[in-house]
């Protein structure tokens, strides 16, 4: 409607108080001035709304029957006004984000324990998938932020450093490897290994430092969880190189774990995003509330990577 909600507001007035002042004065505007608008909007809808005379003022059969049509169109719209506004103050909406397992499993559920303190309203959803399916996600829109690698140097994606997880190959007690305070690859080709599936980061980091180091392994069986490779190392099924914050994200109690010499296996963990438009509300607020606390959970001793990705460190993180 060209005249917009203001002479809906009008119109609904003058119906409920039966009069062109006590209309104005709820509204807060002079007489002339709603009168005018009434007459605008009789114009546009090719009707007359209202009877009057010196005496009262009462609706048509046109005013009658607009009536509930107008009180509806402006209740919605108030409502929806209200719901932005409830969005944007972050007392309603809704927070989408694709994460690795062993982040969602790790120190992702002390994060989101703040943000749901201070955020009540917001529905959260959280997808914990591989690294392919992570940026999948974000690029499609179908979350706001994943949580995960920098494998894909996708040009439409915006990555935000946070941390370097260290790789570690676990193994049962009495294993030989028991023995070495840093097995070397070489060390480690003589046992078959318990590897994640091809799409998954850590199964990407294995084979680059295979590659880099220029030897094979035997695979024992290809797995989809770190808790079920944590399951088949136990078993004796194999070793398997995987994240130290596996730590967090599996029991290994009774397991032993050691760094991998010569290796530069470490992943560089962080917030991915689509380059093309900003964060919403509840996005925006969920990221300063990672920044916040991630460093304070690494003091505690409650991180278990190697090292947290300060402002300053992002960008020769980000080289490497």
């Amino acid at each position: 409607m060209k005249q917009g909600f203001r002479h809906i507001r009008a119109f609904l007035a003058v119906a409920k108080h039966a009069s062109f002042t006590q209309a104005a004065n709820q509204l807060h505007v002079s007489q002339p001035a709603l009168t005018v608008q009434i007459k605008q909007l009789e114009d546009e809808l090719g009707t007359r709304l209202f009877d009057r005379d010196r005496r009262q003022v009462s609706l048509t059969e046109s005013g009658r029957r607009l009536l509930p049509a107008m009180q509806r169109i402006l209740d919605e719209f108030d409502g929806a006004v209200q719901q932005g506004q409830d969005i944007a103050d972050l007392k309603s909406g809704r927070l989408a984000i694709a994460s690795l397992p062993s982040i969602a499993a790790a120190w992702l559920p002390e994060v989101m324990r703040t943000y749901r303190q201070r955020y009540p309203g917001i529905d959260i959803q959280i997808d914990d998938v591989s690294a392919d399916s992570i940026i999948t996600l974000v690029r499609e829109e179908h979350v706001d932020i994943g949580l995960g690698p920098w494998g894909n140097r996708d040009r439409t994606l915006q990555f935000t450093p946070l941390m370097e997880d260290q790789m570690v190959v676990f193994f049962p007690p009495e294993h030989p490897l028991q023995q070495e305070a840093c097995p070397s690859w070489k060390q480690l080709t003589q046992y078959p290994h318990v590897l994640t599936s091809r799409g998954s980061s850590v199964r990407q980091s294995v084979h680059r430092a295979l590659e880099a180091e220029a030897v094979d392994i035997e695979i024992a069986c290809e797995v989809a969880y770190l808790s079920t490779a944590i399951s088949m190392v136990r078993a004796g099924l194999g070793v398997a190189v995987l994240p130290l914050s596996t730590l967090q994200a599996a029991s290994c109690e009774g397991l032993e774990y050691r760094p991998v010499a010569g290796s530069s296996l470490r992943r560089l963990l962080g917030v991915l995003q689509l380059r093309r438009q900003p964060l919403s509300a509840a996005a925006q607020a969920f990221v300063e509330v990672l920044h916040e606390r991630l460093p304070l959970l690494a003091d505690q001793g409650q991180l278990v990577t190697a090292s947290y990705v300060s402002d300053s460190d992002m960008d020769s993180a980000v080289r490497r």
